[in-house]
């Protein structure tokens, strides 16, 4: 999707979807300075450019008692088309991996994995993570604490 130049409205539609997705439109509107169904038509105008690609709700983690996250570093032995692809699909059916990127640098992906305890992240390691195809190197850090966590995208 290509940017387009967003008013003020648009961006202060955007900033609150993200912060409450379950706003109530009329609150919406009156927030981005416009009529209801002025609001409602830019809302479905950002769902069609792909702006807003969907809705969702943000769930505690501690409160699903996972309360560790682990950041592991993967390097596959061969970057090749195939090998990624074997090692992208296999990460998807794996539930406890919560992120997978692709990186530059030093390592080929970096994933976040939720964990409930330390005993409980060797189960993961041992029956999921070191089984994952073309892995050649896994090193795991776990996260002490967020000291920022993800809120959202900067709508400027």
């Amino acid at each position: 999707m290509k940017f387009e130049k967003r008013d003020k409205s648009d961006k202060i539609i955007l900033a609150e979807l993200q912060r409450r997705a379950t706003m109530p439109l009329a609150e919406l509107a009156e927030k981005a300075g416009l009529s209801a169904s002025s609001c409602h038509r830019r809302v479905k105008l950002l769902e069609e450019q792909g702006v807003i690609i969907g809705y969702a709700a943000r769930l505690d983690g501690r409160a699903l008692g996972l309360a560790n996250e682990f950041f592991c570093e993967v390097s596959l032995t061969a970057q090749t088309e195939e090998a990624f692809e074997k090692f992208e699909k296999a990460v998807q059916r794996t539930p406890e991996i919560l992120e997978c990127h692709l990186m530059s640098g030093q390592f080929d992906y970096l994933l976040r994995v939720a964990a409930a305890d330390a005993s409980d992240y060797e189960r993961i390691h041992r029956t999921k993570l070191s089984r994952l195809p073309g892995l050649q190197r896994l090193q795991s850090s776990l996260a002490l604490r967020a000291v920022k966590s993800w809120g959202g995208y900067p709508v400027t």
